[in-house]
């Protein structure tokens, strides 16, 4: 049934070194009138055995614009969205959020077409776009389940002198900043609660999560440090279960598992030994994948695909031979879709690998200008 797709992806062979992540130190906002520009269609290479009529979103971080992938036909369409784009929120009504460093971008998925690109209220303390693992304004970026307010992660620097970051709350409707708290320095995930009361910050280079009340903006610090608050062992994106609890991967040596509510948290094993990054649920919320990049800090081993059971917490590895740092699944469960863009220094490549979990094939396919964030458009 699926071999009526079959293709072959062009081969891609780069030398890569494999790091990780290191440490270092207003008025209303008024929405920018809608893109006019057309999305433009780009031959990619043709790809291996994927679903038919999926769509994927990705960021291009060392560009201007995010694409509409189509990764069972190889082709993808670019859409200006705004400077260094770096992550994505699907929400509904055909609408897409994603972060960059001038703004919110609001995409109509059906249309392909910006909508607007929403200013943050610090936009003073963010200055001139900037590209690269430092560059300030938007990360990690999330949509609220009633689909009314998004939440984003802005990275700060140059106000008072500091390293800040704050969450902006954003009205979906009004296309406007409401709303500011306080979180930790380089939010790389937002996520929400199931039921919307709270929103998570994943507060990268303060080793933390925030848990914010986004109707009283309030903020509780959740320390989340298994390893330390020193190098590599940081945490870096989060996936939320079923029943609330927050799943954090830390260096393939163990996955934490947090109740906000309490703060506390339990460290169930993990065995992949890599410095682990972006992380997906199936669809059916039953599996985790997280990607890992290689050797840092605690963890010595190389690129891999850990997917884990999230109620058994039994693993089963892929190795890779790229370093990649966001990953989707295929609506059916089968596939993943890893972006090559690594946020560490300019340390991964131009391209994307598909994974079928099923048989374990791995293929490697070019896409320019630094992908960064990936998610399936469920429309």
């Amino acid at each position: 049934m699926l071999s009526k797709n079959r293709a072959l992806f062009a081969m891609l062979t780069l030398a890569l070194i494999v790091v990780g992540c290191s440490s270092q130190p207003a008025s209303a906002p008024v929405a920018v009138p809608a893109e006019t520009t057309a999305a433009t269609p780009t031959a990619a290479p043709a790809p291996t055995t994927v679903p038919a009529q999926e769509t994927l979103l990705v960021t291009h971080s060392k560009s201007d614009y995010m694409s509409f992938l189509d990764p069972a036909a190889g082709q993808f369409a670019k859409l200006t969205v705004g400077k260094a784009p770096f992550a994505i929120a699907i929400g509904p009504n055909h609408r897409a959020y994603i972060s960059t460093a001038e703004g919110v971008a609001v995409v109509d998925t059906q249309q392909r077409k910006r909508i607007a690109l929403v200013p943050y209220q610090a936009a003073d303390a963010i200055g001139k776009p900037q590209y690269g693992e430092y560059r300030p304004g938007g990360m990690g970026i999330a949509v609220s389940p009633d689909g009314k307010f998004v939440y984003v992660g802005v990275y700060l620097t140059g106000r008072g002198g500091g390293v800040k970051s704050q969450l902006e709350i954003m009205n979906a409707e009004k296309l406007a900043m409401t709303g500011s708290v306080a979180v930790g320095v380089r939010p790389f995930d937002v996520v929400t609660s199931p039921d919307g009361r709270e929103v998570y910050s994943i507060d990268h280079d303060s080793y933390s999560v925030t848990a914010v009340d986004p109707v009283q903006l309030k903020a509780r610090t959740l320390d989340v440090a298994p390893f330390g608050k020193g190098g590599f062992e940081k945490p870096h994106y989060a996936a939320v279960r079923a029943d609330g609890r927050l799943l954090l991967p830390y260096q393939g040596r163990g996955l934490v598992v947090l109740d906000p509510a309490s703060g506390k948290y339990e460290m169930k094993p993990l065995t992949g030994n890599t410095h682990q990054e972006g992380v997906a649920l199936t669809a059916d919320g039953k599996q985790l994948l997280i990607v890992g990049i290689g050797a840092a800090g605690s963890a010595t081993g190389k690129p891999n695909l850990t997917v884990v059971d999230v109620e058994s917490y039994v693993e089963k590895i892929f190795p890779l031979e790229r370093m990649h740092q966001m990953v989707a699944t295929s609506a059916d469960g089968r596939y993943a879709y890893l972006t090559g863009g690594v946020t560490y220094a300019d340390t991964g490549w131009n391209g994307m690998t598909v994974v079928d979990l099923v048989s374990g094939a791995v293929r490697d396919f070019e896409l320019p200008d630094y992908p960064l964030d990936v998610q399936l458009l469920s429309e």
